[in-house]
């Protein structure tokens, strides 16, 4: 093995069973990439996932220009596959969770928000890429921040002080004497809890499922040696396996964060009784 397991994204290409090396189980290394440019200890520089994010956002920025730049009434295969994603957000997602009327001022967010989200967990399968960026803690900590922000400035905008501090407390004077329990309990849930299992929720399963498939593949490769080629066909096959269950947990998961984010959102605008 490489002395520094960041050089590598995965495993050592002359490693097999029964050469005398052991398996290169895939761990934190297999997150961890050296600067395409700058210096990592000066904490500015530019790495494999960044590069995919923002190839991710050009992709998708692209494909939206490319299939709206000129609509027709009659639409072609691209402004209809185009139609079809950004209407299936706005009516299966937005109006249904907020309603028409209220929710589509914020239709470009959440589209945004699914394709994005979606874009960065496709990485994970498209090859040379071959890296979920939502993987990395960091991403869906911004995007979490971000539909936060939206949340907590649309309560105080639509309630006020105290309407938006009984909004998210859960204020309901008919609790009695565990009110004040039962509104600690909110206000820890809601300004601090959310927040942080919005985000993790995508970068878990994310995380989890690019070492399930790194595991696999490895395996695959690691086991093609002597009699070790019966196993290694059968771990193949789990890669495959994997690798469509996977392309159905991306798509899952980025329709969860924004079914998430809306359901925030029609919190915010909620009257409190």
């Amino acid at each position: 093995m490489s002395a520094d397991p960041t050089q590598v994204l995965a495993f050592e290409t002359d490693c097999h069973i029964f050469s005398g090396c052991g398996f290169p189980a895939p761990g934190l290394h297999s997150f961890l990439f050296e600067p395409l440019w700058g210096d990592a200890d000066s904490n500015l520089y530019f790495n494999k996932p960044m590069l995919l994010a923002l190839l991710g956002s050009i992709i998708i920025v692209g494909f939206f220009w490319a299939a709206f730049r000129k609509p027709k009434i009659v639409p072609g295969k691209l402004q209809m596959v185009a139609e079809a994603g950004y209407d299936f957000i706005r009516r299966g997602i937005v109006y249904e969770t907020i309603g028409k009327r209220e929710g589509e001022k914020y239709v470009p967010l959440v589209v945004s928000l699914f394709f994005f989200v979606w874009m960065m967990n496709l990485w994970s399968i498209i090859p040379v890429a071959q890296f979920p960026v939502t993987s990395i803690i960091a991403y869906p900590i911004v995007l979490a921040a971000i539909v936060y922000i939206v949340w907590v400035s649309l309560t105080f905008k639509r309630h006020g002080f105290v309407g938006a501090f009984k909004n998210i407390t859960g204020y309901d004077k008919s609790l009695g004497p565990v009110l004040p329990l039962a509104m600690t309990i909110e206000l820890f849930s809601n300004l601090l809890v959310r927040p942080f299992t919005h985000a993790v929720r995508l970068f878990a399963n994310m995380f989890a499922g690019h070492t399930l498939l790194l595991l696999f593949t490895i395996a695959s490769w690691y086991l093609l040696n002597g009699i070790g080629f019966a196993y290694a066909g059968v771990s193949f096959v789990m890669t495959i396996v994997m690798t469509a269950f996977e392309l159905f947990i991306q798509a899952l998961q980025a329709y969860v964060f924004v079914l998430l984010t809306c359901t925030y959102i029609q919190g915010a605008l909620a009257k409190h009784h």
